[in-house]
This record gives C-alpha cells, sequence and structure tokens, in this order.
C-alpha cells in the first residue's frame, strides 16, 4: 500500500478541466424564473414600501409571505429572512421581485418606493450584546509581583472572503417537496433554517450541492437567508427560481471577517511574561449570527503558541449598523494570534533582549496547560519545526543584517497553533455527526456524507481514506455531492474538522465493512461521532479541553520596501506546519499556499472600509487582492506527528494555513521600517503615517 500521502490526480479534475462541472447558475431548468433584491439605503430607519402595478407574471416577495417565522436558523437567531417595518444596515434585503426578464425585473425594482423615517445609527462599541471571560492561574497576584508591565491596542479591519463564484441559490418546486441547490458550505445548515422558515416537514426540504467555486467561510451562514427568500418564494408561486448575485451585490451584503481591537497588558518579572490581561471587542455588525462562536474561538486564541501561566481574558461582540459579520476561514484566530504576536515582539523591544531567545523560552510543551486550562496531551515538535524554519530562510543571518536603520528589508517569523474542529463539546453536543458507507451487490462502495468540496479537495482526500482501507480499486468507491435526501449530517464543512473528524468517522466505517465484508453482498455502515474520553470542557466558564487537537505552524515572511512609495514588495515565504499526517502532499501544498497567500495579504494588502455603515470597497478594482504579481515564491514542509484520533493520524490544515500570515509579515515590515506596528493592513499609507511620525 503506497503511503497516503502521495499524491494521486484530483477527483474532480476532469469535469473541472473539461468545463462539464455544473455551478449552480450552469442548471438548465424549464419555464426559469429569476430573483433580484430590493435593499436598503439607509444604516438604520423606519420604512414603508410603497409597490408598483405589477405586469403579469411578475412578483414580489417579502416578510409578509413567510408562513412561520422572519428568522434564519442559525447559532444565535436574530437574523432576519427580510427586513420588516425597519432596516439595520444599508445592503439589507427588503424584498426580491422574481419574473423570466431581468430587464423588466431591474426596471421594476427602479420604481419601487421606499420611505424612510431615519434613526440615529451605531457604528461604535457601544452596543455590547455578548461578554466572554475566564481566568488561568492568579493573574492579579502575578501584576502585583512583576517587575514591568507594558500595555498595547492592536486592530484589524474587515476581510472579504473573495471567493471565486459569487452567492448564488436556486429553488425548484416538486410535488412533495422543494429542492435548493446552492453555492454553499453546509447543506444541513441551509435545509434547517428553510425548514424552520417554512414550518414544513424535514422530508419536504431537500439541499443539494452543485459544484462551489470557493467559500472560505463567507458560504456558511449567509446561503442560508438566501434559500429561505426562495423558499419562501417557491412556496406562494410553485415556479422554479433562480438568484445569483453579481459581484458588487455581493460584496456590499455578504458577511465579512470581523474587525477587532484587541488590548493585551503583559506582566513580567525576570524576563519572562508571567500574565496577560487580555480584553478583544469585536464587531458584529447589524446582527449577532455565529459571532458569539467567533468571539469564544478569539479568546481560546489569547496565548496561541505560547504558555503564559495567569491570564485575564475577557470579550464582547458589539452591534452596528454595518453589513453583518460572520465566518471567515479562521474563525476569530487571526485577530487574536496577529496581536499576540506583535505584543510578544514589542515586549522584547521594550526588555532589549534577542526576540527569537525571548519567544522560544515562551514556546508552549506537551503537558503545559492551555490557555483555558486543558491539556496539550500530544508532543509539541514546534522547536524542530522552528530550527527547520531558521535554517530553510537563513532567517538569523538575514535578521542581522536587516535589523538596520534605513535597510529598507525586513523578515518576520510567526508560530501559532489553531484548534481542530467545534469548540469544547461542540461536536458532541451540537452537531451529532454521521457517515454512511454502503455496499452493493456488485461490491461498488458509496460514501454518504454532507461534507462539501468546495475547492480544498475532500472528493479525493476522503475517498482516498475509504480506498486505502478498504483495499480496493479506486474506480469501485464513489463520493458525489451531497443531497440532503440521501446523505446522513455529518455536520458542517467548517472549523478545520473535515479530515479529522469526518474522515476520521469514514475511516472508522471502512474498518469496519472491511472486518465485516461479504463477497456480492448489500452491507450498510453507519458511524456515529464519539467525542474522546479524556475532553473536559465548561462552556460557561470556558474551562478544560476547548479542542480534541492542535495544529501548529511556522511561518517567515521576507520583504522589501520601496523608499520613495512605501509599498511593500514581498521576496519569498517558507512555512512549516505540524498537521498530523499528510493526506494527499500537492492537496495540501494547495491549501497551504492559498492559505499564507490570504493570511498575509490580511496583514499588508487587503483594505476594506465601511463609512457611515456603506462599504466603500465593493468591487476587486477597489478592494484588492494578491494577483500573480504580489505572490511572491514559497517553500512549504510537513512534519509528520499522527494524531491518535485522526484517519491516519491526520489533524486540522485549512484555518493554520491562513492565522500565521498576517503576524509574519507585519513584523517583517516592522523591521524594514524601524517603527512598530499595532494596526494591519499595514497599507502604503499606513507605512508613510508611521514613517513620519516622531516616536
Amino acid at each position: 500500500m503506497k503511503d497516503i500521502s502521495t499524491s494521486i490526480p484530483k477527483v474532480d479534475n476532469p469535469e473541472k478541466l473539461s468545463g462539464r462541472a455544473l455551478y449552480v447558475s450552469d442548471y438548465e431548468i424549464p419555464n426559469l424564473y429569476y430573483a433580484k433584491t430590493l435593499r436598503s439605503t439607509s444604516p438604520k430607519a423606519k420604512i414603508q414600501v410603497i409597490k408598483p402595478e405589477l405586469p403579469d407574471d411578475y412578483f414580489i416577495i417579502d416578510y409578509h409571505h413567510i408562513p412561520k417565522q422572519n428568522i434564519v436558523k442559525m447559532i444565535f437567531e436574530d437574523w432576519k429572512i427580510f427586513a420588516d417595518d425597519e432596516v439595520s444596515y444599508i445592503g439589507e434585503p427588503i424584498l426580491i421581485v422574481i419574473g423570466k426578464d431581468k430587464k423588466v425585473i431591474q426596471n421594476i425594482l427602479s420604481q419601487i418606493q421606499v420611505i424612510y423615517k431615519e434613526e440615529k445609527p451605531v457604528f461604535d462599541t457601544s452596543h455590547k450584546v455578548i461578554h466572554k471571560t475566564y481566568q488561568k492561574g492568579n493573574p492579579n497576584l502575578a501584576f502585583e509581583q512583576a517587575d514591568t508591565i507594558l500595555k498595547e491596542t492592536f486592530t484589524t479591519g474587515y476581510q472579504e472572503q473573495a471567493y471565486i463564484e459569487p452567492q448564488g441559490f436556486l429553488a425548484i418546486p416538486n410535488e412533495q417537496e422543494i429542492t435548493l441547490i446552492g453555492s454553499m458550505q453546509c447543506p444541513y445548515y441551509v435545509k434547517n433554517a428553510v425548514v424552520e422558515a417554512l414550518g414544513y416537514e424535514e422530508s419536504h426540504i431537500r439541499v443539494i450541492q452543485p459544484a462551489v467555486g470557493g467559500a472560505f467561510g463567507g458560504k456558511e451562514e449567509f446561503p442560508s437567508m438566501m434559500a429561505c427568500q426562495l423558499a419562501v418564494a417557491v412556496h406562494h408561486l410553485h415556479i422554479p427560481i433562480q438568484m445569483i448575485y453579481e459581484r458588487e451585490e455581493d460584496m456590499i451584503s455578504s458577511t465579512k471577517r470581523h474587525p477587532s481591537s484587541v488590548t493585551i497588558e503583559a506582566a513580567i518579572k525576570n524576563h519572562q511574561v508571567i500574565a496577560f490581561k487580555t480584553h478583544i471587542d469585536i464587531n458584529g455588525g447589524a446582527y449577532i449570527g455565529l459571532s458569539g462562536v467567533v468571539l469564544s474561538r478569539a479568546v481560546i486564541a489569547a496565548t496561541s503558541a505560547y504558555t503564559i501561566p495567569n491570564l485575564d481574558v475577557s470579550g464582547d461582540v458589539y452591534l452596528t449598523n454595518t453589513v453583518p459579520t460572520g465566518a471567515f476561514r479562521g474563525f476569530g484566530a487571526p485577530q487574536m494570534i496577529f496581536a499576540v504576536e506583535m505584543m510578544m515582539e514589542h515586549i522584547t523591544k521594550k526588555l532589549k533582549v534577542d526576540s527569537l531567545s525571548f519567544r522560544l523560552s515562551h514556546l508552549a510543551k506537551q503537558h503545559d496547560l492551555t490557555s483555558t486550562s486543558g491539556l496539550f496531551r500530544d508532543p509539541i515538535i514546534m522547536p524542530k519545526m522552528i530550527e527547520k524554519a531558521i535554517e530553510i530562510s537563513d532567517y538569523t543571518h538575514k535578521r542581522a543584517i536587516y535589523n538596520q536603520p534605513n535597510s529598507n528589508k525586513g523578515i518576520g517569523m510567526s508560530f501559532f497553533l489553531h484548534g481542530c474542529g467545534f469548540t469544547g463539546s461542540g461536536e458532541a453536543k451540537h452537531i451529532h455527526a454521521k457517515v454512511k458507507l454502503t455496499k452493493d451487490e456488485k461490491d461498488d462502495v458509496y460514501i454518504y456524507i454532507a461534507a462539501v468540496d468546495m475547492g480544498q479537495g475532500i472528493f479525493t482526500t476522503l475517498k482516498k481514506i475509504v480506498t486505502n482501507i478498504l483495499e480496493v480499486d479506486d474506480h469501485k468507491v464513489y463520493y458525489l455531492p451531497p443531497d440532503t435526501k440521501d446523505v446522513p449530517d455529518s455536520g458542517p464543512t467548517v472549523a478545520s474538522r473535515t479530515t479529522m473528524i469526518v474522515g476520521g468517522l469514514l475511516a472508522r466505517a471502512a474498518l469496519n465493512m472491511k472486518q465485516t465484508w461479504k463477497p456480492k453482498e448489500a452491507m450498510e455502515i453507519i458511524e456515529s461521532y464519539v467525542q474522546p474520553e479524556y475532553m473536559e470542557w465548561d462552556e460557561d466558564l470556558l474551562k478544560g479541553d476547548a479542542y480534541p487537537a492542535y495544529s501548529w505552524g511556522v511561518n517567515v515572511v521576507e520583504v522589501e520596501l520601496n523608499p520613495l512609495t512605501y509599498q511593500v514588495d514581498l521576496k519569498h515565504i517558507w512555512s512549516v506546519y505540524d498537521i498530523g499526517k499528510v493526506i494527499d502532499e500537492r492537496i495540501v501544498l494547495g491549501q497551504a499556499d492559498g492559505g499564507i497567500a490570504q493570511g498575509v495579504a490580511y496583514g499588508y494588502l487587503e483594505k476594506m472600509e465601511v463609512k457611515e455603515g456603506k462599504v466603500i470597497h465593493k468591487n476587486f478594482t477597489d478592494y484588492i487582492i494578491p494577483t500573480a504579481l504580489d505572490v511572491c515564491p514559497t517553500e512549504t514542509h510537513f512534519f509528520d506527528n499522527p494524531y491518535a484520533f485522526g484517519p491516519y493520524g491526520a489533524k486540522g490544515v485549512g484555518e493554520l494555513t491562513l492565522v500565521g500570515g498576517a503576524p509574519a509579515v507585519a513584523l517583517a515590515i516592522e523591521m524594514a521600517i524601524q517603527k512598530s506596528i499595532c494596526n494591519i493592513p499595514a497599507t502604503p499609507e499606513m507605512i508613510m503615517e508611521l514613517m513620519h511620525h516622531e516616536d
């Protein structure tokens, strides 16, 4: 049997390379109608809508048509399907217009009058809605004993997911059900939301995943709103309807990464950090949605890859009359890890000690307590990984050369970890993941799971796990896109859980099938998630084992600054990761290259502003993402460190490869300009201000 890490051709290569892959906009449905959204132009107002006379066979659907409740079912249920008598952000959907001619639809939208009674919007941090806090050790005593105390605040901005394919859904009526086909990450999230909105039996809602052109968290909760809107329309009109966003509409109305402000106060004694007092504020936008979970994952990351013995950590979600923020690769950790890495570097400047030695002395070790007083049970091989990163990047030599006034060059190194799977007992108490394997009389095996391949390659990796364990030919195993009519709920495709959790269940199911294999006889194996016995977690106190396992990483970024334009030129990126066991090296390298590009761009390039509630950077002319000219050579290495409960020892990879990028590039820029950076993105405008600011 080949090493599971050995790469094989991607299963979906032929259909994507040939153009045969069907995305939601490719479906040809007879008698198809189209929908377009009327959106609020006010950030906060009472509204009255005056509708025009409609041509025959054109329709308007709004909140009055919702059979059950005007709420999108998600973790916190406050997000409206349609605005009712008030709006809470610019871009909020008020209604949809439906018909066969898109030009006529646009004309109808232009005739609708919305009368606003303006109210005072909130754009500051005054409206706090969720608070989380925890302690570890005795932080108050530690601060009393400290010989040095340093306090700094770090801010991060919005980030757009910038998936290739915009948001889109198709709803089709059938005799006994409504079928929904859409660009999404979580088929059962969509199904459950529609069931709740319509009051239907679960068997009357069917959700099918087509090919998906990228997601990065942006298609976790947001598609449920679109699906509910179309399902309500189909419920009344009994016609097939398609709604595909144009890019600008997508960018002004869909969820973003949460802007944040992180304040860290460090207590230091004998050149060791003995305590952190950390507070993070995150902007949830107009609705809470998933922000409570984003906050949890942010505060849990309060020490990143370090062990700090005493902690006082807190955080708040605040609401503003701006576009709602939501899921994005990393889910709160990128904001906190940026702040922690910059803080550790700034402490070394204050103490005038060697940065690398100082940070190495604080690295977490096996059997240390985590930030939430859980336990790092598995081996932590970060010293070997850091040694490798230093070797391949020539970090020590370059740092000595570049860390001089007017060098205009810099090199930054970040250390980080990322929890794998849902927080605490989320998998066991809320998700209850199940997978199903069947075998027919021809000994063909079929994989039934709700996990979505959105470009990250799980059609290949999960099929590979099953095929290798069963020791059968690849063409004898079938894994088709999820259809909720057939697949059990194996949980959402989020939280770095798909390979470790769903793949782990498939591995168990495959082993069970192999051990009970009956040639030419039909078989069905169902496996359900069982939480490792060692995990103990108190969600209210945020205490215990926050995750079943952690992945670890080191990023090194080298930059050169143009002293005239303040433009940052990326020269090289080196990365070393511990993701347990690599299931397919080429696919994981793709994840790593994409993740680091997003993470580094978050740190220096991708700037999105919202002014008076309005998204200013609303297309890819205004909102700059890395192009081929911005991405530099990358070198990536993986260290084997198998996790006992992952398939072949695999852990999470998708989010890990993003979270270290921003601090690594910010540290490199900081060296190049010889000024402290506390805010990202570090754009040329920001760098120019820092360079001309007297310390």
